[in-house]
């Protein structure tokens, strides 16, 4: 078997298949090691206890998955045509969704793709196959340091995977493969620069250090993986992002660089990219269900969407028809959705002086 030409045809099914860019690594991720254990040791992880868990697996992809030692990491940009997301940030009266969820849940794309690459491989593999496993977001993967290794670009400030010719509004997914392919030679430069945009913009100040994130403080976090009460302190500085935060993206130089995406499973569903507030705390459990099916909002509960809705409208102007819907929510809302409904009630009153406007 030429290895040499099956890792061109594997780049250029990839593109064929909708990734923009394909790279190949080995397995040896020593360099990133000691700075997992640290943000671990630090509970930076918040309650994500997933990431603690198969720490070894994911520090070692041959113990996931025995015998492999490539990993193919693919590309696909995912910036939708969408209201531009500074308009949103600014309207006190709009929801804003994180850019990576507004379409079909990425999982269900990526994934489906990569599965695609996957069985070509191994048909070109021929007699005996090759061994694979399919993955994206969703296994003990430390992806960004594979993709990195890869050369799909450098991993910046803000902790995300940075490309100088397409940003970081992309998702990764990868293949494990035991096939011993030849692996991309690339040096992984940095070209942050003496840039800290990300870090000063983040309403949280949860970028603790250059490449050194606190989940524990981002929005992306507190909305959308943690299932409790939303820390006081933080709820004025949340503003109308109710599932995810892109400030780091919106704000970094490079992302001028990054084009729309070409995938139409990509595209806003339900208007969710200009969605009122209003609107969407008024949805039923059944409602939410309905409308959220087939995407990434679905990590959240509908308990979880109602106390994020209820904080950003907390964070509103203090209008008769917020407070109105907040306390018709009250009665039948759960423990956790009331507690956030008070906090709001208590703000907007305290806003308004007493009154609301009307």
């Amino acid at each position: 078997m030429d290895l040499q030409a099956l890792a061109g045809d594997i780049k250029r099914w990839g593109e064929e298949l909708g990734f923009q860019r394909v790279g190949i690594t080995d397995t040896d991720l020593s360099a990133y090691r000691d700075k997992v254990r640290a943000s671990l040791a630090a509970g930076r992880h918040g309650t994500m206890g997933y990431l603690a868990r198969n720490l070894e697996k994911r520090l070692d992809p041959a113990r996931l998955e025995p015998r492999t030692c490539r990993v193919i990491v693919a590309r696909m940009d995912y910036r939708p045509d969408a209201a531009e997301p500074l308009r949103i940030l600014k309207d006190p009266g709009k929801a804003y969704v994180s850019r990576y969820a507004l379409g079909r849940d990425y999982h269900k794309v990526v994934r489906r793709r990569l599965a695609r690459l996957a069985r070509r491989i191994e048909d070109a593999a021929g007699t005996g196959g090759a061994g694979y496993r399919a993955f994206t977001d969703s296994a003990p993967v430390l992806e960004k340091a594979l993709a990195e290794k890869a050369g799909l670009g450098w991993i910046g400030k803000h902790t995300l995977l940075l490309d100088r010719e397409a940003g970081s509004w992309f998702f990764l997914g990868e293949i494990y493969t035991d096939l011993p392919l030849p692996v991309d030679a690339v040096e992984a430069q940095d070209h942050c620069g003496a840039c800290k945009a990300c870090m000063t913009v983040c309403p949280t100040d949860a970028i603790v250090g250059p490449r050194e994130l606190d989940a524990r403080r981002c929005i992306s976090y507190l909305t959308i993986e943690h299932k409790g009460s939303i820390p006081p302190e933080l709820r004025p500085l949340m503003g109308n992002r109710v599932f995810g935060c892109d400030d780091c993206q919106i704000h970094c130089p490079w992302n001028r660089y990054a084009r729309l995406t070409r995938e139409g499973d990509f595209t806003p569903r339900h208007h969710l990219d200009s969605a009122a507030l209003l609107e969407l705390f008024a949805w039923s459990e059944q409602e939410f269900l309905t409308r959220t099916e087939g995407s990434a909002i679905r990590r959240a509960s509908h308990e979880q969407w109602q106390r994020n809705l209820a904080v950003a409208i907390g964070n509103g102007p203090p209008t008769a028809a917020a407070m109105a819907a907040l306390e018709a929510r009250r009665a039948s809302a759960s423990p956790l959705v009331r507690e956030h409904i008070d906090w709001a009630l208590a703000r907007l009153a305290a806003g308004a002086g007493g009154g609301a406007q009307r």
